[in-house]
């Protein structure tokens, strides 16, 4: 699996004769987070809190949102899916941050719109109102759907106590088995086959089939469909207290990067990391760009793939289970995402916050692909931001040009007033110039100009794991290809998403805090300053 780092090109000789002068670390951290994802960010931020010196690293990986001409674009779509996770609500609760995550998290309502091909469905929280809207647009199945639903929340019930408890996912050991396999026993699907059809008694073909698929695959950080288990909890997640935040992604990371800095966390957001440093089959450190002299390091947590961490060290330190046994995962379906300025005119009132363009059944080519359409609010006193994305496979036919175009045509099907209203339309993953729009006119304008970047930008991208890891959710292990690394991105626990990248985070804290009886032994103590609510 992977490539074993050449012989030094200065060696000859003996391994005395090899050996490279030594160096004064720059620094040491108990632990260097790489990565600025929710999973890293909360690994960082758990680490933190429990007295580890932490130094988290950005990596190259831009804000989520891009200036425009005055406007606020995004490069990534971005919905708080896990916000109502207990995996979630126990992270800030130990980091003492309720009432701040209170105070910035929106409730969103409708939860979800749903834009069929021949009409209009939105789930909303209540109950009544959701129950009317069903019998309007899919009455024939209203039964089934009442029965889908009912089992969603006896099976989250379930899964919110297995994810509660501080187990270790996904479980690697025979004793970590065990513990986490007591949770898991009791919620259903965790053991069903792999493609069991959770929504059998539907007829064949109907359109709320490709409800629940297309929600999944927003939601998923796994390319194809989840098992039975993930695809309850996924589709659950944009029907159960949905949360919103005004500035998205970005306003997450600061909630997470400020907790970092008070408990005395360093962010170097901008920096990138040249090299790991690895002794023996451990890794020490890392080297930062620019820099002469490297960071030293107890623990290093990325939420990079097992191969690029591999890359990192230039191939030493690979345990041989590692080389052995490590799965194959490789980045697949893209996410193309593109930013519309419209003025407020062109967009209507009734417009949700979250909404889902659904096609039709035989539809080919793009017209086959849902897009995922975000209402962000304003984007200046006349003008508000539209972010749609749509998921692009690796052997797509169409160009990235086509993709832009076929996109707005799409939301011009669906939303006809809006068209006349554009200011400014973007991608970064084209390359293409942005697109400003006068009265319906169209007129292209060089990215240079603008101060953006002239290349494409890379689109996140879902992955392919083969052999799927524990209980057909897991990807790559929680412990990395070198000791003393650990991975919390989403190649651990894709089929999750964000509710797979806290769970690892969770996980990873837990086995370095543990590693450290000094520390274990204070965060017990600490137990009863922790919030209570």
């Amino acid at each position: 699996m992977f490539a074993r780092a050449p012989p030094h090109a200065n060696c000859r000789g003996t391994a005395t004769d090899c050996a490279l002068p030594m160096v004064m670390p720059k620094k040491f951290y108990d632990v260097i987070v790489i990565g600025r994802s929710l999973g890293a960010l909360a690994a960082a931020a758990l680490l933190a809190r429990r007295d580890f010196t932490v130094l988290v690293v950005g990596n190259g990986r831009p804000p989520a949102r891009y200036g425009l001409a005055g406007f606020q674009l995004a490069r990534r779509s971005f919905t708080m899916l896990a916000g109502t996770s207990p995996v979630w609500l126990r992270l800030i609760r130990e980091l003492a941050h309720t009432q701040a995550w209170r105070r910035v998290a929106r409730v969103v309502d409708p939860m979800l719109q749903l834009m069929l091909p021949d009409g209009r469905l939105d789930l909303p929280l209540d109950g009544e109102r959701f129950a009317r809207e069903i019998e309007r647009e899919v009455g024939d199945v209203r039964r089934l759907i009442a029965a889908l639903y009912e089992d969603m929340a006896r099976v989250g019930a379930l899964a919110d106590t297995c994810f509660a408890a501080d187990a270790i996912w996904p479980p690697a050991s025979f004793f970590e088995r065990r513990e986490t396999m007591r949770h898991v026993s009791r919620v259903p699907y965790a053991r069903a086959e792999p493609h069991a059809d959770l929504l059998a008694d539907f007829p064949r073909g109907h359109i709320y089939r490709r409800v629940v698929a297309e929600s999944v695959r927003f939601a998923t950080d796994l390319a194809g469909t989840p098992p039975a288990f993930a695809t309850v909890r996924l589709h659950a997640s944009w029907t159960r207290d949905l949360c919103g935040l005004d500035g998205g992604e970005d306003e997450l990371d600061a909630l997470l990067c400020d907790r970092i800095r008070a408990n005395g966390g360093e962010l170097l957001l901008n920096g990138r990391v040249a090299r790991l440093e690895v002794r023996g089959k451990t890794v020490t450190g890392a080297l930062l760009d620019g820099d002469d002299v490297a960071f030293q390091a107890g623990h290093v947590v990325t939420d990079l793939r097992g191969e690029e961490v591999v890359a990192l060290s230039r191939g030493e330190g690979i345990q041989q289970s590692a080389q052995r046994d490590w799965p194959r995962v490789l980045p697949s379906t893209g996410r193309f995402v593109t930013s519309l300025i419209v003025r407020r005119q062109g967009v209507p009132a009734p417009l949700g916050k979250e909404a889902l363009l659904i096609p039709r059944e035989h539809a080919t080519g793009l017209d086959a692909r849902a897009i995922h359409l975000q209402r962000l609010g304003t984007a200046g006193p006349e003008h508000e931001l539209l972010v749609a994305e749509l998921l692009i496979g690796e052997r797509e036919a169409a160009t990235l040009f086509d993709v832009r175009r076929h996109i707005l045509e799409r939301i011009a099907r669906e939303l006809p007033q809006h068209k006349r209203h554009l200011a400014w339309v973007d991608s970064p993953h084209d390359g293409l110039p942005a697109w400003r729009f006068d009265e319906g006119k169209l007129s292209e304008v060089e990215r240079t100009t603008l101060g953006l970047a002239a290349c494409a930008e890379p689109m996140i991208r879902q992955l392919e794991v083969d052999p799927p890891g524990f209980l057909g959710i897991a990807g790559e292990p929680l412990r990395g290809p070198i000791d003393r690394t650990l991975l919390v991105g989403p190649s651990v626990l894709p089929a999750l998403g964000q509710e797979g990248a806290l769970l690892a985070a969770s996980s990873a804290a837990r086995l370095i805090t543990r590693s450290d009886r000094r520390k274990a032994r204070m965060r017990r103590e600490t137990w009863t300053k922790l919030e209570v609510e």
